[in-house]
Parts: structure tokens; C-alpha cells; sequence
């Protein structure tokens, strides 16, 4: 059997080492990826494509319940949080099927979880099948807890008037400037999106929508309902089968043309 994928996600430096510490001596589980935020923890997901995150809760700016939220329910990978909520919470949890382990992390508690995991692995469930109890359970929680303080509000919007083909991005407090020529594509992450420049994934509290109307036309098309492409940044086309395409870009990643958005590039390169 394949290892599992897994991405470990805390803010605290000791409380990742120790966890990857657990999880490397459990058979079957591979670590692909380690975040110390929330945002990098979303940019991991849409990269790495992990079929298991542990998530820390309680983290600045985007907290691991909006990490999950954030993350596409074709891609939903199996989620064990690391919790010091009280009881009503892992009440909660227990009623939606969703996994956990208490702070301070107990080995033994986090090899259960991974075998619970590693079971349903396993089996090959579908994706979305655990997105849905999540969310109702991260609802639920998030109903009868304050909302934490420092919550991200970060937004991507055009620079002043006079300073365009720029976009403004906040993030912790600090303000990044990403010129439309840097950025590559732009992926939906539920109600984020990770706009990659330069090597580089931005994470940004929007819908594609908005985020279109801060872009260049000229320059940005959707390919799929939920990515959009710099065309100044597509070095070549290969057509696949039954009419769709895969645009290989400069920086040498490669998107998939949904057959709904094909017209499109047939229209700008030919």
C-alpha cells in the first residue's frame, strides 16, 4: 500500500517537531510538507495534492477551521486536528466523524488517529465525502466560540489610479505589491484564491470573480471554472484527447484546459 501524503500544520516550532517526530517512526505515513500559518498551509494543499493534514486550530490570521474551508472538495484531503477546545467541541467532532488529537500532543493518541486514517485511506473513499461532516462540524464549533482576534481580512484590489497592472495584496500587515506580469496563474481554493508568482503563492481572501475585475482581460483567461492563466506566460500548447488541452507555462508547471474553455484558447492562438 502507497504511504500516506501528509502535511503537518502549527505555529509553534516545538509542537512541529514533536509531531514530526510521532509521525516518523508510524509505518505508512509519508511528510510532504510543513507550514508554521494557515496561508501556507492552503498554498501546500493545492500544491502537494496530500491525502492527510494534521492542523493546528488556534493560529494567527487564518485559523485551521478557514484553512479547511479554503480547500476545494475535489481535493479534500482526510483532515486530524490538533485541539485544545473543551468538551462540547470534541463532542462535536465525534458526532461528524472527524478526527482529532488533544494538546499536549500523546503519541499513542496520534498513532490512533493515523490508523483511523490509514483505514479509510484504504478503502479509497471520495474526496468529498469528508468534506461535508467537516464543514457541518467546523459550523457548528465555530456557532458557540468568539471569533478569535487578528482574523486575516486580506484582499486583493488594484494600486491607486495612475499605478496599474499591479495588484495589492494583504497580508499580516504588510502590503505586497505583485505586478500582472510576475503572476502566472491563479487557482480557487474555496473562498481563497493562490495567485502564483514568480515561484511564489500569494493567498488571497476573494472570489475569482472579484479578482478578475482587478485583472487584465487582455492578459488573463479562465482555462477551467476554477483557474485563470496569464497567456503572456504560456510557452506551449499540447492537445490532449477529446478536444482539451495542457498549457505548459514558463516557469515549467503545466494546466489542464477544461473542454468548457477551449474555445477561448483556440480563439487567442490560432
Amino acid at each position: 500500500m502507497s504511504k500516506l501524503k501528509t502535511i503537518i500544520v502549527d505555529d509553534e516550532p516545538l509542537a512541529l517537531d514533536l509531531l514530526r517526530s510521532i509521525l516518523g517512526d508510524i509505518e505508512g505515513v509519508e511528510i510532504i510538507g510543513e507550514c508554521s500559518n494557515g496561508r501556507d498551509a492552503i498554498a501546500a494543499a493545492s500544491s502537494l495534492h496530500p491525502d492527510l493534514i494534521f492542523l493546528d486550530i488556534q493560529m494567527p490570521g487564518v485559523n485551521g477551521f478557514e484553512v479547511v474551508k479554503a480547500m476545494q472538495s475535489d481535493a479534500m484531503p482526510m483532515v486530524i486536528f490538533a485541539t485544545a477546545f473543551n468538551q462540547f467541541a470534541i463532542d462535536a467532532f465525534d458526532m461528524h466523524a472527524v478526527d482529532y488529537v488533544l494538546k499536549p500532543l500523546d503519541p499513542e493518541r496520534v498513532e490512533r488517529a493515523v490508523q483511523r486514517a490509514l483505514e479509510r485511506f484504504s478503502v479509497q473513499d471520495e474526496d468529498t465525502v469528508h468534506k461535508v461532516p467537516l464543514i457541518g462540524a467546523i459550523n457548528e464549533i465555530t456557532k458557540r466560540l468568539d471569533k478569535e482576534p487578528g482574523a486575516s481580512d486580506s484582499l486583493a484590489e488594484e494600486l491607486p489610479e495612475g499605478i496599474k497592472r499591479k495588484l495589492l495584496i494583504r497580508d499580516s500587515g504588510v502590503v505586497k505589491v505583485v505586478p500582472f506580469d510576475d503572476i502566472d496563474w491563479v487557482d480557487a481554493a474555496g473562498d481563497y484564491m493562490c495567485v502564483h508568482a514568480l515561484g511564489e503563492t500569494h493567498i488571497v481572501r476573494s472570489t475569482l470573480r472579484e479578482l478578475l475585475e482587478k485583472l487584465d482581460e487582455k492578459m488573463f483567461i479562465r482555462i477551467h471554472r476554477s483557474t485563470v492563466v496569464n497567456i503572456e506566460r504560456v510557452a506551449s500548447i499540447t492537445r490532449l484527447q477529446k478536444g482539451g488541452s495542457l498549457l505548459h507555462l514558463a516557469d515549467g508547471n503545466s494546466l489542464r484546459v477544461s473542454r468548457n474553455y477551449r474555445e477561448a484558447i483556440r480563439t487567442l492562438f490560432h
